[in-house]
């Protein structure tokens, strides 16, 4: 995902909160000590994602979810989330957008043993122990973008990622059918036994 997160006015943070809140659990957050921001998705018409963190609690309570006047769904770091938007939205996916979506997907959604994290650059990987200078160079040359490779002829997309999972580093192809639905193939392990934090649910 970006960092193009929008702060919203007292006026748009109580109605979105007024909305989010019944959903919330185990307790809804309080406008008072709520920080409302929003951002674009460019895959569903009319939808935002937006993170709303109660600064009353230490550390801060953090709770996201894909929004539009009407409409809540509270990310639960599952794919379900993610698939029943998909279909209510529904998604529209093209060449312009489905990086987005893939980046969007696996912030949001986390697996019984832990998260797939795309690495783009050495900056993403959250170090426990950072690494030796000649070991970021060496990791930061091996790293490329997240890509989209080819459409095929059904309309589903292949891309090629970076990825960590756990304390490993791989290289994998991701499969993004026109309906949203995400699959991996082809992975390939590049290092394993990195010294990383390990990746829980919010």
């Amino acid at each position: 995902m970006t960092d193009d997160w929008q702060k919203q006015d007292a006026e748009k943070a109580a109605r979105i909160l007024a909305e989010v809140n019944p959903y919330l659990e185990p307790v809804p957050f309080s406008l008072e000590s709520t920080s409302v921001r929003c951002q674009a998705l460019p895959f569903y018409r009319g939808y935002q994602l937006c993170e709303l963190t109660d600064l009353s609690a230490v550390p801060a309570a953090r709770k996201y979810a894909v929004y539009k006047p009407g409409d809540v769904s509270v990310i639960n770091w599952t794919n379900q989330t993610i698939y029943e938007t998909n279909d209510k939205a529904p998604i529209n996916l093209d060449a312009r957008n489905v990086l987005a979506y893939v980046r969007f997907f696996f912030t949001y959604v986390r697996g019984r043993h832990g998260r797939f994290a795309i690495v783009e650059s050495i900056d993403d990987i959250k170090w426990q122990v950072e690494p030796p200078l000649q070991g970021r160079k060496v990791m930061q040359e091996m790293l490329e973008p997240l890509t989209l490779i080819e459409q095929t002829p059904d309309g589903t997309f292949v891309l090629e990622a970076f990825m960590v999972f756990k304390d490993s580093l791989f290289k994998t192809r991701i499969h993004v059918k026109a309906d949203g639905l995400v699959s991996m193939s082809d992975e390939e392990l590049k290092i394993e036994g990195m010294p990383v934090l390990q990746d829980t649910a919010a």
